[in-house]
Parts: C-alpha cells; sequence; structure tokens
C-alpha cells in the first residue's frame, strides 16, 4: 500500500485524510453555471443525499443534487462506516424516551436499512468490501457491566437478538460484552461510486462546488446558490448534514456537534474479527479493513464537543497509544476525524422541516451512525414526497418536542451549555502572540486589540480571520488536528482561510487584510 501520508509507528501523519477518501475511481462533477428547473432538488452529497437522489430517480423524478464541496468530503468520507442497529448502549434509553413501541421501530429502521443496503450491492454487483461482522459492546468496568446488562434487558423486552458474555478474548480487560450477531462493515466511497453511477444512468444531474445559500418561494420553491444562480423545484431535501436554513429553524438548539478521530494502522497482532466499541471512558472503537490481503485495524474515539478542545492532535496521539499498547503498532497510514450532529432523544431529525414548509424536507442528527440511519432517510424522503405510506414518519418526525426523561434533560443542559460558551469564548484572551507562529501553525491573536485568527502556511505566508463566527457571533477557536477554525457553541467549522466547512454558519469568516 503506498501512500504520502504513511508513517512510522512512533508519529502520526503530518495531514488529515481519510482512507476512504483516497479511493481515486471518484467522478468529479460540474459546477452549476445556469438556472434550472426540476422536480427535487437535493442540497448534500453525502450518503443521505446520493440515496435520496437515486430512489427518487428511480420513481421518475428528475432530480439535481448539489454538493458545496466534493462528493463525499463530509461525515460520509470520514465515517468507520460500520453497518449495524447496534449503536452504542441506546435501547434502554429510548424506552424511557419514546416506549417501547417506538424503540423497536427505531431498531426495525435499522435492519430494514441494512437489508436495503445489501439489496443494492448485490443487485448493481458493486464491490465495496462488504463484509459480515458480529458487533459487540465492551466494558470493563463494574459501572459498564451494569450498562451493558440493562441494555440486554431492553433486548429482551423489544424482541432483538442479542447476548451478553463475559469472557472476552479482546487484549484488554472486558467484564462484559454485549453482541449483536450478523451485522458488517465495507468501503463507503466504493458503495455510492456504484450508487452514483446509476443516478447518471437514471438522468438524474449532479454538480460539485455549488453551494446552497437559501430556499425561498412555495411553489415552485427555489433553492438560490452563492454563485448566483436558481433552482427551482417542487420539493427541496436538506441533506447537507446541519439543515442551512438554521436561522429560520433553530436546528442549533436541537443538535448537538461532536467530533471524534479516527486512524488506520498496521498492527503486530492479528486484528480479531467483529467491530467493537467500548461504552467505559474512554471508550475506543475498532474494526478492520483489508488491503491487498492484509488486515489494517481501524481504531476511533476521543470524542468530544466541537471547539472545545485544546489540544486536537493529542485525540490521534491518545488513540494511537492505544492501539499500540494492544495490538503493538507498526506503522500509522491515515487519521482523519469526523463530526457528528446528536439529537437530545437519539432519534434523527428526518421529514418535513421544522420551519412547517410543506415543501422543504431535511435529514439530520444520525447521532454517529449515519451507514443505516441515510437509508432509512432516504427511504423515508421518497415515500414523503412521493406521497407513499412509510411507518416510521412519526418517529422520526423534526417538528417532534415531546421530550421526556433523560432527553429533555439533555436539551437543557445543552442550551445552558452553549449560552456560557457563548460568553466565554468572546472574552478569551488571546494565546499567541502574531510573530511567535511557526510554519503550520494556527492561534488566536491580538491585532490592534481585536481578537483574531492567524494561521502560518507551509510557505510562511500568514492568513488573517475575524474570528466571530458568522452564525451566531459567538468567537471560533483553532484546530490543530484538520487545521481549521471551529466554533464552540453550534459547531460550524471553517478552514483556515475563512471558508465555511460544517453548518450552521453558510457565511465565511471575514478576513483580515495582513498590512
Amino acid at each position: 500500500m503506498t501512500n504520502e501520508y504513511y508513517n512510522n509507528a512512533e508519529t502520526l501523519p503530518s495531514c488529515s485524510s481519510s482512507y476512504w477518501r483516497e479511493h481515486k475511481s471518484l467522478k468529479a462533477f460540474p459546477v452549476l453555471n445556469e438556472s434550472i428547473d426540476v422536480d427535487v432538488a437535493i442540497v448534500g452529497g453525502g450518503m443521505t443525499g446520493i440515496l435520496t437522489a437515486f430512489l427518487l430517480s428511480l420513481e421518475g423524478k428528475q432530480v439535481a443534487l448539489i454538493e458545496g464541496g466534493s462528493l463525499l468530503d463530509g461525515t460520509t468520507g470520514n465515517t468507520t462506516a460500520k453497518i449495524t442497529a447496534q449503536h452504542d448502549v441506546m435501547y434502554d434509553k429510548l424506552i424511557d424516551t419514546h416506549g417501547e413501541e417506538k424503540a423497536r421501530l427505531y431498531y426495525d429502521a435499522q435492519v430494514e436499512a441494512m437489508n436495503n443496503i445489501k439489496k443494492l450491492i448485490d443487485l448493481h454487483d458493486i464491490d465495496c468490501e462488504y463484509k459480515v461482522q458480529d458487533a459487540y459492546l465492551h466494558a470493563g468496568t463494574e459501572d459498564g457491566q451494569k450498562q451493558l446488562e440493562k441494555e440486554m434487558d431492553a433486548y429482551e423486552k423489544l424482541n432483538i437478538e442479542g447476548e451478553l458474555i463475559y469472557k472476552s478474548e479482546l487484549p484488554f480487560h472486558t467484564k462484559a460484552a454485549l453482541v449483536m450477531r450478523n451485522q458488517a462493515h465495507f468501503h463507503p466511497v466504493k458503495f455510492l461510486q456504484g450508487i452514483v453511477e446509476e443516478i447518471e444512468k437514471l438522468g438524474g444531474l449532479i454538480y460539485e462546488n455549488t453551494m446552497a445559500d437559501d430556499i425561498t418561494g412555495d411553489d415552485p420553491v427555489t433553492v438560490k446558490t452563492r454563485n448566483g444562480y436558481d433552482i427551482w423545484c417542487d420539493k427541496v431535501v436538506m441533506a447537507s448534514h446541519f439543515p442551512f436554513d438554521d436561522m429560520k429553524g433553530f436546528y442549533f438548539s436541537r443538535l448537538h456537534p461532536e467530533r471524534s478521530y479516527a486512524i488506520t494502522v498496521k498492527t503486530e497482532k492479528e486484528i480479531p474479527e467483529g467491530m467493537y466499541l467500548g461504552i467505559d471512558d474512554p471508550g475506543f472503537s475498532l474494526r478492520h479493513t483489508e488491503v491487498n490481503g492484509e488486515k489494517l485495524a481501524i481504531f476511533g474515539g476521543e470524542g468530544h464537543k466541537t471547539g472545545k478542545s485544546e489540544d486536537t492532535l493529542q485525540h490521534f496521539e491518545n488513540i494511537r497509544k492505544f492501539a499500540d499498547e494492544h495490538y503493538g503498532v507498526k506503522e500509522v497510514a491515515y487519521r482523519w476525524s469526523a463530526q457528528d450532529l446528536i439529537p437530545p432523544d437519539n432519534v434523527p431529525l428526518i421529514g418535513q422541516s421544522v420551519t412547517g414548509r410543506p415543501h422543504v424536507l431535511t435529514a439530520s442528527g444520525f447521532k454517529k451512525w449515519g451507514m443505516t440511519n441515510s437509508m432509512a432517510a432516504a427511504h423515508l424522503l421518497k415515500d414523503l414526497i412521493t406521497d407513499q405510506p412509510n411507518k416510521y414518519k412519526e418517529l422520526f418526525d423534526p417538528t417532534r418536542t415531546h421530550l421526556k426523561g433523560e432527553a429533555a434533560k439533555t436539551l437543557i443542559k445543552e442550551m445552558a451549555d452553549d449560552g456560557a460558551q457563548m460568553v466565554k469564548s468572546r472574552v478569551k484572551r488571546k494565546d499567541k502572540k502574531l510573530e511567535e507562529l511557526e510554519t503550520g501553525e494556527g492561534a488566536v491573536v491580538s491585532i490592534k486589540g481585536l481578537r483574531r485568527g492567524a494561521y502560518k502556511d507551509e510557505s510562511g505566508e500568514l492568513h488573517i480571520v475575524d474570528t466571530t463566527c458568522t452564525h451566531m457571533k459567538c468567537g471560533v477557536e483553532w484546530n490543530s488536528g484538520e487545521r481549521s477554525w471551529d466554533c464552540p457553541c453550534h459547531g460550524s467549522r471553517f478552514s483556515y482561510t475563512g471558508e465555511v466547512l460544517e453548518g450552521p454558519a453558510t457565511a465565511p469568516l471575514k478576513k483580515i487584510d495582513k498590512d
């Protein structure tokens, strides 16, 4: 295997790069350079947007899929790519928040999604490294063991097949593990490349580097793009990870942004079959992939709220140390991170926009489990647009307000934290002098008494931005691991030159003249 980022066991790759996105065969698509009229406009070129475009194209709808950057550059291209209904310890929580009937519906939606992924792979003969695997939640503490035992009780109430075991072959201390058999993992980019090809065959339109700026009108709906063109349509789907009409829908109050980290490594010890997720704190995930017949391990973890880490590179290092301690790291091939949106009740927001506009739909809040939830979302969105019944409509309804128990407490806590973080981010003092910046380093600095963000690139050129987030005026913080400016309030992220990488912000940071 060759990779310009490939490194030895002691160091991390200098740049963030997803193993999945290194797949070279993904086709490039043009920028939208004219106004067009279609049945459905889909904003967002990740797994949800691509699958929704495909299913609607099958229904005979004329679809335009637009992506602000390149297809699969977002969370889909930075996943651990597990296809499973075992979404951490959550079925006990779902029973508490939604009751047994809806908790079982959530499980059914995931199993149905798993089956639909496999059907597409078989039907279109997509070579995407699909492999059946058992999924394990494991705990090394007594508290963790009790959580797994409660979760097993929830499995039994919901008639979910699972097994609680107290012996494990994992090379670290494990008191208990909860197993869900016959799940799977795959290569998401190779899978979606096959689906994109089918969209083209069906006449679907795909545009990259085409940023949506606003949604106006009602009949027709108009998607306005950053470069001045309009897409007129009957329906629009916001599959942009964070719904970009946030200030109309206040999605920031419903979605908690969290970053997590992953590395791909060549290990000294054999990586076991299966997919593993530790529920203790810190908890690490493990799965493998195969390159030229050789197993490589993918370790993940170290989640935290976006913008609230002093040293993001340290999270990668913590994962590397864990991998080395238990499996022996020979070489580190890739490192990357992802941003996930977590709703307070652990159930995604899929359906009509919370603004109440009947022709605007959304899909967001997949809580780190986007592979199955993307497929579930695509089928639900397709059914809503084509006026077909779908038994999951009420469960995923974005306008739901019936939060109770832990979900209600979580929402209150998050909103209070956002307010406190907004004040803190605006009064924080500078942490570096401009002249102290080294090559490849970014930091908050003070220039003429004003809070600014500065980055010195590899050629020594300075890039200076206003650190005021364009979403709701929080102060952004430097992310050393991804070389980005991240907002600790609602998760917006910007490149070191100020361009939007992740919403809810839609406008770039203001650039400051170096002179």
